[in-house]
């Protein structure tokens, strides 16, 4: 695998420290990104710049893509510019996008068609994961294609699980989100629940933590709540975006998720107070002035 040139597009949050994994485990690795200054301190590093999707795919053997909405992996490769441009015969795609299950069929089809593959690897652990290097990964396409390519999520994942057909990946990753979406109002609410009582939030999450209510939220976004820290590892933006994704595809298989569709209305709400580069974790923030109301 260490003889492929690696191009990935994506270069923020995520792709930053992704990338960096990539290059202290020996991969060439050649990157761009809509701008270009947020890939300055990995083309110190070593990485090679291309002004275009197209021109990246062209000199690369293996693209990686994460970068933002659905539009913006529309865009990346089916664009003008984009990598469908550039593509070689014999070349492997990979998005890393949390985007729609159906976008992921629609580029693994044209992928095909230009004698390619691909696949679809969304991840979860937030900046801290990708920091870390022990993101999970959720994979869909050709089990034979994951496997070549499996050294390189080994670089930066921990978890890395294969789903099935393409938009596996992206379906499993829904699930994860809407788990967490329904999961950290619980979090939230049980903060507020025990600053009202009382409590020492910092001694009753060495409680709760440890219990049935274990989880991921209740360990990383939990304290952060408690320390006042709304810090982005994973934007409310980036939640909505994916939330949307995640009712869209609901109401296409005609599925009620109720619960979903509060959630997304609660983190509209942070929004609209003006904290949507904030942490997913700001929803402490509508939740705690929704309960106050009545004071």
């Amino acid at each position: 695998m260490k003889d492929k040139i690696i191009g990935w597009i994506g270069t923020g949050l995520m792709g930053n420290p992704m990338v960096k994994h990539l290059l202290n485990a020996g991969y060439t690795v050649h990157v761009h990104n809509r701008t270009k200054e947020k890939a300055a301190e990995l083309i110190e590093l070593g990485c090679t710049w291309f002004d275009t999707p197209a021109a990246l795919a062209a000199n690369t053997d293996v693209i990686v893509t994460i970068i933002g909405a659905p539009k913006d992996v529309e865009a990346c490769y089916f664009g003008a510019e984009g990598i469908f441009t550039g593509l070689k015969a014999g070349s492997i795609l990979v998005d890393m996008t949390t985007t729609k299950p159906s976008l992921a069929v629609k580029i693994a089809g044209a992928a095909v068609a230009k004698g390619a593959e691909f696949i679809d690897a969304p991840v979860s652990g937030g900046q801290l994961g990708a920091i870390n290097g022990n993101l999970s990964i959720m994979i869909g396409g050709s089990r034979e294609v994951v496997d070549t390519v499996y050294p390189m999520f080994e670089a930066f994942g921990k978890n890395i699980v294969y789903q099935g057909a393409a938009g596996a990946g992206q379906h499993a990753k829904m699930c994860n989100q809407i788990t967490i979406a329904g999961t950290l109002t619980g979090v939230c609410e049980g903060l507020i629940y025990g600053l009202k009582a009382g409590l020492n939030l910092d001694t009753m999450l060495e409680s709760i933590s440890k219990g049935a209510a274990g989880c991921w939220s209740l360990d990383v976004l939990a304290p952060k709540i408690v320390k006042g820290d709304y810090s982005a590892g994973f934007s409310v933006d980036n939640f909505v975006k994916d939330l949307s994704i995640g009712l869209e595809e609901a109401e296409a298989m005609k599925l009620s998720l109720p619960g979903l569709a509060l959630v997304k209305q609660l983190y509209i709400t942070v929004q609209g107070m003006g904290k949507g580069a904030s942490g997913n974790q700001a929803l402490y923030l509508a939740l705690e002035k929704l309960s106050n109301m009545d004071q």
